[in-house]
């Protein structure tokens, strides 16, 4: 393999200057241009990535850590990001962490070692210790969090408004009639599932309905625990007329329970969910940007990186989801 060394002598001119050529770091003549692009194809020299990185103290590369690539909200996330950093010639790489703080702290400690530029997170839960994300910062390389915010430490972000989002759905079944609304929500631990729950409670509160604490389970954001807690609620005597769930992947397990019990969607229960499922289209959602909320992230970063220096105040861009009613949602008079 050609040495940059070979290229200048080929090309008669010095080493420093096949590398001002290279990393664009000093103006060549086009004289000296023809001929060391001439010698490089001669020669098929091919620079180094990693001497140059090290030079520039720049990678060219973002790392991801998501939480479950089996969550169809996930990769239209990961596609905007992607399709941003490629925007900007930056390579993204994804990591999945299962949803354990022990896998994301794995990720971000071989991310730091790799040199990423910057850090894209959609955090997993976590009772507090936010050392790994702290030492990353510190490393000097940013992070901005999509979808899910810590509550613990102040990072840029990019999120809908869910207390709004879940308020609205709510509302939406209260509006048409329903009097008893379960919630199956996140883990508590995770901001955004506090979040959905707080936007639950306002809706009842503004509609003057007593909370009943029976009707709000917590869920995980897994398939399973939406099947095992919607076989709860819809086994009851006086199961809920409706139930909103706040994400995607339990809504799919109350789908199930809802099938094997011999029940129907909406004649026996009324459902609505965060989450715009195209494996359940005639279901009520809040549809998530996700596809923006990854671009828009990986912009954000890339904008910090470029800056050089920690932002004194982080930035939170919060955008704008929608409500869309469909036919898993009618109200209690309406039913055949």
């Amino acid at each position: 393999m050609a040495t940059i060394r070979e290229v200048a002598k080929a090309a008669g001119v010095s080493v420093g200057t096949v590398s001002n050529l290279i990393s664009r770091t000093a103006p060549v003549s086009a004289r000296r241009q023809e001929r060391i692009l001439a010698a490089i194809r001669e020669l098929n020299y091919q620079p180094s990535h990693i001497a140059r990185s090290l030079k520039l103290r720049c990678t060219k590369t973002l790392g991801m850590a998501i939480s479950d690539i089996t969550n169809p909200f996930f990769p239209l996330l990961v596609r905007g990001a992607e399709d941003a950093a490629l925007k900007h010639g930056y390579l993204l790489f994804t990591a999945n962490t299962d949803d354990r703080v022990d896998r994301e702290r794995e990720i971000l400690s071989v991310l730091r070692e790799r040199r990423v530029d910057g850090v894209l997170l959609v955090m997993a839960p976590n009772d507090g210790d936010v050392s790994h994300i702290t030492k990353t910062l510190e490393a000097g390389i940013p992070i901005v969090c999509v979808d899910r915010v810590p509550s613990r430490i102040k990072v840029d972000s990019v999120t809908i408004d869910n207390r709004k989002s879940s308020r609205e759905c709510v509302r939406h079944l209260l509006a048409i009639g329903h009097k008893r609304v379960a919630i199956i929500t996140g883990p508590a631990i995770l901001q955004t599932g506090r979040d959905r729950l707080q936007g639950y409670r306002q809706a009842l509160e503004g509609a003057r309905i007593p909370i009943d604490d029976e009707l709000i389970l917590e869920g995980n954001f897994r398939i399973e625990s939406g099947y095992a807690l919607g076989r709860e609620l819809l086994n009851r005597k006086d199961r809920p007329s409706a139930v909103f769930v706040s994400n995607g992947m339990m809504t799919l397990g109350v789908l199930q329970a809802i099938d094997e019990l011999g029940l129907r969607c909406p004649n026996d229960i009324a459902l609505a969910t965060i989450d715009d499922l195209q494996l359940a289209p005639r279901l009520t959602a809040v549809a998530q940007p996700a596809y923006l909320m990854g671009y828009k992230g990986a912009e954000l970063l890339i904008q910090r990186i470029k800056s050089k220096k920690a932002p004194s105040q982080p930035r939170n861009i919060r955008l704008a989801a929608e409500l869309k009613i469909r036919e898993s949602t009618v109200g209690p008079a309406t039913r055949n």
